[in-house]
């Protein structure tokens, strides 16, 4: 399963910001511009993402496209989804949850929980929910 976002007009940016916590390269960076019809759009919107696709661990890409104001589309951020992130040591949870909630705001801190997990929550500067779950039973 790979999460897919969308975002107005902030796809770039966001990536960037992705690639700068997960490292790699983008496997697919395609603008509205090099659509079939890309010189009909505004000249505000041919910048605009239409895919991006970043691998963030062997089994996950994350992928991504901005929405299209001239198509009618409204984007509405909620709390409906979150990327749930399963590192494998202490220390990978940590860099990632400092590294993506940089700018952002923490709903629950990185810490021991109950359930046996080292556990974390926040909605980063793009306004992306994620969780941060390390089973400290896994190995």
């Amino acid at each position: 399963m790979n999460p897919y976002l969308n975002f107005d007009g902030t796809t770039e940016e966001a990536f960037n910001f992705y690639k700068s916590v997960f490292g790699g390269e983008f496997l697919a960076l395609h603008k509205m511009s090099d659509t079939p019809h890309g010189e009909q759009l505004p000249d505000h919107e041919k910048n605009r993402i239409m895919h991006i696709a970043l691998p963030i661990d062997e089994h996950t890409v994350l992928m991504a496209s901005d929405i299209m104001p001239s198509f009618g589309h409204k984007l509405n951020e909620g709390n409906n989804m979150y990327i749930s992130l399963h590192p494998g040591s202490r220390e990978e949870s940590e860099r990632l949850f400092n590294g993506l909630s940089a700018g952002g705001e923490v709903e629950m801190p990185l810490e021991d929980t109950f359930w046996g997990a080292y556990f974390g929550s926040f909605k980063d500067k793009y306004g992306i929910l994620w969780m941060i779950n390390y089973d400290k039973n896994q190995n």
